[in-house]
């Protein structure tokens, strides 16, 4: 089957408007992911003081509430996209970021657990706005520049998450309900920004009806495998982001008993792999994928994840663990290629459907590998066990390599021109 490749999305548009709406985008972005990092820490601790103070129900629910806040994604994704098909993508996202401003401040006033999952919830419905940023960027940048931009935005959410915490920290000292109104604060900034300066990017002749036979999870997923490269590109991403769960999954644990890190060595390893992922978008990206195109971004991040997570693994000290975040970082360029290269296989009319998809994807993937590699460590550090810390992170490195042998795969298969097009 031909795969269709975009030739206009942002092509005619004035290089002005289009640096303007790109510049909206990773402010979106960034604000988004600081309101995110905000509540990081004040989070558990509202979590536990609803549980009567008692630790393990409290990790409990939080697990529970991770979860649904993924299948919330999981459904809330593909029905956003495909809304921005329908609609364009200015509403969707100026809604979105609207009703995330309102989720925080029900999370800020929740009088009760009940009340705090339902601002969860809303909360992983809200956020899957992000399918739709990804689908302006399609509508408003050249297919080649794409790898690029998507570098940008990746560089901004590296920024928020690493300031988002500190600050995050800082206002719950103060009072613990205060990280939760500044991030409804802040996701309202954007909103609001977002209501002055941002144009409309998908013209009307792009758009498609909305059907919920296309929207519904299900069908988004048999979308992506409508087209053999689609297909195999989506299941090169899920083995990345199965592997790339091990961090946020077991990483404080794995450090804390392995090496005996505090938690003020543990963010301040958080914040340089942080600082790293956004040397590598927002600088490497660009000239990577000049060098060697959009599946030599992906191969090389796979083999960077694979390679930083050995070492992680191995690491018999502190200091040698360190050594392995610059390689796992990256990682970072997978991302920008493969989105570069799946948004050239669909149509204008089909972008936010495809972004949909994929964030659907990400969700099921995220409702189910932070069981399989949390078990996995506690099954190998428990008395009567191999001792294997790094076990979980060994997984990832297997998902990383296999990930790599199926996209080399499809790179030899792919034609020549196709090639030199990525």
């Amino acid at each position: 089957m031909a795969t269709p490749e975009i030739r206009k999305g942002g092509e005619g548009a004035p290089s002005r408007g289009r640096k303007a709406a790109v510049g909206f985008i990773l402010v979106s972005v960034w604000l988004d992911v600081l309101s995110l990092g905000v509540i990081i820490p004040a989070y558990p601790k509202l979590v536990q003081q609803f549980a009567g103070g008692d630790a393990s129900r409290a990790g409990l629910y939080i697990g529970w509430f991770g979860s649904l806040w993924c299948a919330a994604q999981f459904f809330g994704g593909p029905i956003q996209g495909a809304l921005s098909d329908r609609f364009g993508r200015r509403p969707v996202l100026l809604i979105s970021l609207f009703g995330l401003a309102l989720d925080y401040l029900v999370m800020a006033f929740a009088p009760n657990l009940g009340w705090l999952l339902v601002g969860r919830v809303l909360s992983g419905v809200t956020a899957a706005s992000m399918p739709v940023a990804s689908a302006y960027i399609a509508d408003t940048t050249a297919p080649d520049k794409r790898a690029a931009t998507f570098g940008m935005i990746g560089a901004a959410w590296g920024v928020g998450f690493i300031a988002g915490p500190s600050i995050g920290g800082l206002l719950g000292d103060i009072a613990p309900r205060l990280p939760f109104l500044a991030a409804a604060a802040l996701t309202l900034l954007g909103a609001l920004y977002g209501l002055v300066v941002l144009p409309e990017s998908l013209k009307p002749e792009n758009r498609s009806p909305f059907r919920w036979a296309k929207a519904h999870p299900a069908a988004s997923l048999s979308f992506l495998a409508s087209q053999r490269e689609l297909l195999t590109l989506s299941v090169v991403n899920v083995l990345a982001v199965f592997s790339h769960n091990a961090l946020p999954t077991v990483f404080v644990l794995y450090a804390s008993n392995r090496y005996g890190w505090d938690m003020k060595v543990t963010g301040a390893a958080l914040a340089l792999t942080g600082v790293c992922n956004i040397v590598v978008q927002g600088v490497l990206v660009k000239h990577v994928v000049a060098r060697i195109g959009e599946w030599g971004a992906v191969l090389l991040g796979l083999v960077g994840g694979g390679l930083g997570f050995a070492i992680y693994g191995f690491a018999p000290s502190g200091w040698l663990f360190v050594t392995g975040t610059p390689v796992f970082a990256l990682m970072g360029l997978f991302n920008p290629g493969f989105q570069g290269l799946i948004t050239r296989r669909v149509s204008p009319s089909e972008q936010g459907r495809l972004q949909g998809a994929n964030s659907a994807l990400t969700g099921l993937v995220g409702i189910v590998a932070p069981t399989i590699l949390g078990s996995t460590y506690a099954w190998f550090v428990a008395p009567g066990h191999p001792y294997v810390p790094g076990s979980a992170f060994f997984l990832g490195v297997a998902a990383y390599a296999l990930g790599s042998l199926i996209a080399l795969s499809a790179l030899v298969r792919a034609p020549r021109e196709a090639r030199a097009a990525a």
